[in-house]
């Protein structure tokens, strides 16, 4: 079995090919096909090979399926006596790739 570990957004993600991961928002459209160039390291059945940060010629292709936002986390902030309440939303953008081949 064949994966890698990339890193994107700020995130690392372990990934294999037929995986579907949810990163950070990307600038793609729909059924579109993206490239991840820092791959950290590649594990196989041949041998594992390591990146120093990262391994030279190794890319990860991927297809995105769509673009959203995950589900309302509320932020509220209160002092107590004070009469101070605040209630705020946030839906984080995301993006869901479909990883198609591991390239090195």
């Amino acid at each position: 079995m064949k994966y890698a570990i990339i890193e994107t957004g700020g995130k690392q993600y372990r990934v294999a090919e037929g995986d579907t991961i949810y990163v950070e928002k990307l600038d793609a459209e729909a059924e579109s096909t993206v490239t991840f160039d820092k791959v950290l390291a590649v594990m196989s059945d041949e041998g594992n090979t390591f990146g120093t940060p990262v391994v030279e010629g190794a890319a990860v292709t991927g297809k995105v399926i769509k673009t959203g936002k995950s589900k309302k986390v509320i932020v509220y902030k209160m002092h107590p006596k004070k009469n101070y309440r605040r209630k705020q939303g946030h839906r984080q953008p995301y993006t869901k790739v479909e990883i198609a081949a591991i390239n090195f």
